[in-house]
């Protein structure tokens, strides 16, 4: 019997149903091991050493693997045909030889791209070794992602609190966003106008021609910037009489796009079915582990993480086959079409995206798959199929028509297009880039006869008012694009880099468009003024082709790190001499349209408008950057940051307090006001005043006296629960709108829920929360910020965000982080230290107290590029990073 490791359970069990009884094909649920998440990992010391760590759920799948190995004949690992891959199968290996279990059985490498019996059954067939290339570059990589994260992040910490973490491509990609974003704040807008004439043929058909020559002189666009040049222009069109000069049609052919590629799928997906990245990939995924199909599982496209656009030579025939069946022969162009890519450092060796099965249509798998999962594979079939298709054929006619009113002439052209052949297009049609302009094409019609020398009639001639608009945000989809234009990041990290700008607050996503948070451009203006060289786009697309030459054998990995590390190091280190005030001064100049955006009075919007003398600056508080002024305390406005900045930010500060009404109660004032965390409503004054922050969504603008005192009525009573007799109570918290009975809190959609949620859809809400089993009770349990690794009695030891701030938690213990330390900070140290104790006040897990850390803490196994990590209870020795954690 032999063993075969693969990624995922779901392949494992296929794939065992292809290969039969004389194999065990087992899962190693991606990654087995990886860098501890604290400081020594990587040690450019002792020539960049890695430790490598092994959590409690890999541990236990590696010695499913170990005992199956002990007792087999070989092993054949079957990861990923890519980088990351080959990587998990080298780790699985060196595991392996630490467990000395192999003793001298041959260990193969396969890679097959697509799940499909045929497919593995050739793999197996043409084994190979460990591509030790691969492996160093992924070692480079990983290196490389771990130095800059866990070096340049606590310099956030210290420099610019709030900010939450900084990444090598990661912190490129924001950059990208808040460059757009300058860009859009500092857009002048300029007038222009275009003219046009409605002109009508001898035979009775209309027609629209623009204007493209006036006074001897070629008309662009933007040709045209005045009312006055515009109407002159006019008038003379006005009393013109017009011939045709000359009729074109020239017959022009358009070729179809290659197959998908990962970034050109995630593009497609996100502006035709509205997927993000993250959301595209894991429907990808599971159409390539495999859908069930009439009893039988088999994978319906191939690995979806390539750089390649070419099909195998058998996909080609296969889909020159289904063209002839599904359009006919007139689609078949003569000879098959190759692609080579365009994409600046593509590396990846293996296909595109593309079917597994062009006969398996759409149609005939429609009863198998979900809503997304259909969508994704039908415009994955029609771009492979469509690669391959004859071109379309588009007549396009040009008309010139010239204008002559007494001898002061202007010309005029009319173009339009017609399909002669579809061609492609009866499978596929690409839609308009998201970031090109909106207007109408000129060419999308079809023009009626016309005919050379033939007079037209003046029916109707237009002036049109524009202004030039600024470049539009970045979408996922055309970051994707810029991304991998400019060489940044690899095709299989864009679906996470975006997801981690997400859920760090530096971007949200509205109608599609990524909007840059405030903190997202402080992150970024603090980069580009200290850390200038690695957030440059030539720099990162440089070291990505450095990474490449390691794949390909001709770099050494450790060389590319020696030469990242020596720059890099002594320029952490310089920020230690760096002062606040430096700081602060340096992003008033970098993002001085977002702190102070332009009055509409045209005073200085650098004077505070409260005190009318003092200086507005960026301050840096506990919970990030907001405004104050230089005359604090005498005079304590303070301001947020709008998460729009622009005119915005002026409006949510509501410098002064707006009085709302009185409450009929109380008689006391309500009203509405800014803070440093935000506008919120009062009720009276003094420290026993009744408050409520906006919710989100809320702007001051829209706050009147009816909204304010719904938000202070909160909570409200929604009723008695029909089981326990206790009061059903709906509000607002911290973590969004609620409803809770008994101390159970279930979330809700929105802030609306909150004032006008019912009894029984409480209790339903309540109900469902209850359902989802253990820890349904109370408030949901928080998520982990971050894993430290497994207690030495057992347990997994975990950092996280509390209703009264971050801890640390083991089991039933949870003890909280001291004021001030920054959750991603926590050694597994200091938490064994914490822990202990808290279970020694507490009695610890069961009644006693906590053990000790012991030898066990933190075990990790090494190989001949890792080594043997440090027992958690020892004292961390000090590493090259030497930056000290806030």
């Amino acid at each position: 019997m032999n063993v075969v490791v693969v990624e995922s359970p779901a392949k494992a069990k296929t794939i065992n149903k292809y290969l039969g009884s004389g194999y065990k094909v087992l899962a190693s649920f991606g990654h087995v091991r990886d860098l501890p998440a604290k400081d020594g990992s990587v040690r450019p010391d002792d020539d960049f050493e890695m430790v490598w760590e092994v959590d409690g759920a890999s541990a236990k799948r590696m010695k499913d693997i170990a005992d199956a190995v002990k007792d087999s004949d070989g092993l054949f690992l079957a990861t990923d045909p890519d980088r990351e891959g080959e990587a998990i199968s080298w780790h699985v290996l060196d595991l392996l030889k630490k467990k000395k279990v192999l003793n001298g059985k041959p260990v193969k490498r396969v890679v097959f791209n697509a799940i499909t019996k045929k497919a593995v059954l050739d793999a197996m067939a043409q084994p190979r070794d460990i591509d030790e290339a691969l492996v160093d570059a992924y070692l480079a990589r990983r290196a490389l992602d771990y130095l800059v994260g866990f070096n340049l992040s606590p310099v956030l910490w210290r420099k610019l609190p709030g900010a939450r973490s900084a990444g090598r491509v990661q912190s490129v990609a924001l950059r990208l966003v808040c460059d757009r974003e300058t860009e859009i704040e500092r857009f002048v807008a300029e007038e222009y106008w275009q003219i046009s004439a409605l002109l009508k043929t001898p035979r009775g058909d209309e027609f629209e021609a623009r204007l493209v020559s006036a006074d001897g002189k070629r008309i662009q666009k933007n040709s045209i910037k005045n009312g006055e040049s515009a109407h002159r222009i006019k008038d003379l069109l006005e009393g013109a009489r017009y011939v045709v000069e000359s009729v074109e049609a020239k017959p022009v052919k358009r070729n179809p796009g290659p197959p998908f590629t990962t970034s050109t799928l995630q593009q497609a997906a996100s502006s035709q079915l509205g997927f993000s990245a993250s959301r595209t990939m894991q429907i990808a995924q599971r159409l390539y582990e495999g859908i069930d199909i009439g009893g039988e599982t088999v994978g319906l496209i191939t690995y979806m993480r390539t750089d390649g656009v070419q099909m195998a030579p058998e996909a080609i025939d296969a889909a020159r086959h289904a063209i002839g069946d599904q359009f006919g022969p007139r689609y078949l162009p003569e000879k098959a079409r190759f692609y080579s890519t365009k994409a600046k450092n593509a590396q990846e060796a293996h296909e595109a995206i593309r079917p597994t099965d062009f006969n398996r249509i759409p149609a005939k798998v429609r009863s198998h798959l979900d809503s997304d999962q259909l969508r994704l594979y039908e415009l994955i079939w029609k771009r492979g199929i469509a690669s391959q298709m004859a071109s379309a054929e588009i007549e396009r006619t040009t008309a010139e028509i010239l204008a002559d009113r007494d001898g002061e002439k202007a010309g005029l052209r009319a173009v339009g297009s017609v399909v002669r052949f579809d061609g492609f297009l009866a499978a596929y049609t690409d839609q308009r880039d998201e970031n090109e302009s909106g207007e109408d094409d000129d060419e999308s019609g079809r023009l009626p006869e016309i005919n050379a020398r033939e007079m037209l009639e003046k029916r109707k001639v237009n002036a049109s008012q524009h202004f030039t608009e600024p470049p539009p945000r970045y979408s996922e989809a055309s970051l994707i694009k810029k991304m991998e234009e400019l060489g940044i990041g690899r095709p299989s990290t864009y679906a996470a880099t975006l997801a981690t700008l997400r859920d760090r607050d530096y971007v949200t996503i509205d109608k599609r468009k990524l909007i840059p948070q405030a903190k997202g451009r402080l992150v970024t203006a603090f980069l580009e003024s200290f850390f200038t060289k690695y957030v440059e786009y030539d720099f990162t697309a440089d070291l990505e082709e450095k990474l490449d030459q390691v794949s390909a054998g001709e770099l050494n990995w450790k060389d590319v790190l020696r030469d990242f590390w020596r720059d890099f190091f002594s320029q952490i280190e310089d920020t230690k001499e760096l002062r606040v005030t430096n700081v602060l001064d340096a992003l008033n100049e970098a993002l001085a349209p977002l702190v102070f955006p332009k009055r509409e009075d045209g005073s200085d919007p650098r004077i505070c408008q409260v005190c009318g003398t003092g200086q507005l600056s960026l301050k840096l508080g506990k919970y990030g950057a907001f405004v104050g002024c230089s005359n604090y305390p005498e005079c304590n406005y303070t301001r947020q940051l709008s998460s729009e900045g622009g005119a915005d930010a002026e409006a949510s500060g509501v410098p002064e307090t707006k009085n709302l009404g009185k409450d009929p109660v109380t008689g006391e004032e309500i009203t509405l006001r800014s803070g440093r965390f935000g506008p919120y409503v009062q009720r009276g004054e003094g420290k026993e005043a009744k408050r409520s922050s906006l919710p989100k969504g809320w702007t001051p603008a829209t706050v009147d006296y009816e909204k304010a005192q719904a938000l202070l009525s909160l909570p409200r009573d929604v009723g008695k629960h029909p089981e326990s007799g206790k009061m059903i109570s709906a509000g607002l918290g911290r973590y969004g709108p609620f409803v809770l009975h008994d101390g159970t809190y279930a979330n809700l959609d929105s802030i609306e829920d909150v004032f006008s949620i019912g009894l029984n859809r409480a209790v339903t809400v309540l109900a469902e929360k209850q359902s989802k089993g253990p820890g349904a009770r109370g408030r949901t349990a928080a998520a982990a910020l971050k894993e430290l690794g497994d207690h030495p009695d057992g347990g997994a030891i975990t950092v996280r965000d509390g209703r009264y701030g971050p801890y640390v938690n083991w089991g039933k213990v949870n003890a909280t982080l001291p004021k001030g330390k920054d959750p991603q900070s926590v050694t597994v140290e200091e938490a064994l230290a914490l822990i202990a104790e808290k279970a020694g006040k507490s009695g610890g897990k069961a009644g006693t107290k906590a053990k000790k850390p012991s030898a066990k803490t933190t075990k990790a196994e090494g190989g001949s590029k890792t080594t043997k990590a440090k027992t958690a209870a020892k004292p961390k020795a000090k590493t090259a990073t030497k930056a000290k954690k806030s």
